[in-house]
């Protein structure tokens, strides 16, 4: 383990820090277009397989939806992804995911996350860079289409629909988040 923590602790922080210097919205149109269309497909299909995802969709202050997290591990893992910010149906901004892991874990996932805001004051928490999640154990194959939900806890709740690959894992870790305004052009 101490040589895990010797080899991987050092790689996991270089790509949390590459991934945190990249800018967070969409530099051209083309790319706020593609991401938009991405985002679009992505309620969609949490429409479709997460009928319960409507209700949120509807009636949630806001949500964070991130179509394509990919991600990979062995024994020290990351996950990274773009994604849009809505706020009570309208678009409000774009959004990073970066996420580290170490523990006991092999392979290589994607998938599509949403986290949904209870209210103005859950969303100015992620707005502001106050939200993060730990990473759980969690053992997904993507062709069975399984995916985790839960209740609203702390003000938000977030929903995971595996797209491809497979990952094995019992590890610690989290996610961060960051935000830009519509129309900022800040870098992170």
């Amino acid at each position: 383990m101490k040589r895990l923590l010797a080899i991987g602790l050092p790689v996991l922080l270089a790509m949390v820090f590459i991934a945190g210097c990249s800018t967070t919205e969409p530099v051209t149109s083309t790319g706020r277009d593609t991401l938009g269309l991405q985002v679009q497909g992505a309620i969609n299909t949490f429409k479709t397989r997460r009928p319960s995802t409507v209700y949120y969709f509807n009636h949630a202050y806001a949500y964070a939806i991130f179509p394509n997290v990919g991600g990979g591990a062995v024994g020290i893992g990351g996950a990274g992804g773009r994604g849009e910010v809505f706020q009570q149906g309208k678009l409000i901004g774009y959004c990073k995911l970066v996420q580290g892991t170490i523990g006991a874990q092999l392979g290589g996932q994607t998938f599509a996350e949403v986290i949904f805001f209870h209210t103005a004051a859950d969303l100015a928490d992620f707005k502001t860079g106050q939200i993060a999640f730990d990473a759980r154990a969690t053992a997904v194959a993507a062709a069975s289409g399984a995916g985790t939900a839960a209740n609203y806890e702390h003000g938000t709740m977030v929903y995971v629909l595996p797209l491809g690959g497979l990952m094995a894992q019992a590890s610690i870790g989290g996610q961060q988040f960051t935000f830009v305004p519509l129309g900022s052009h800040g870098t992170w």
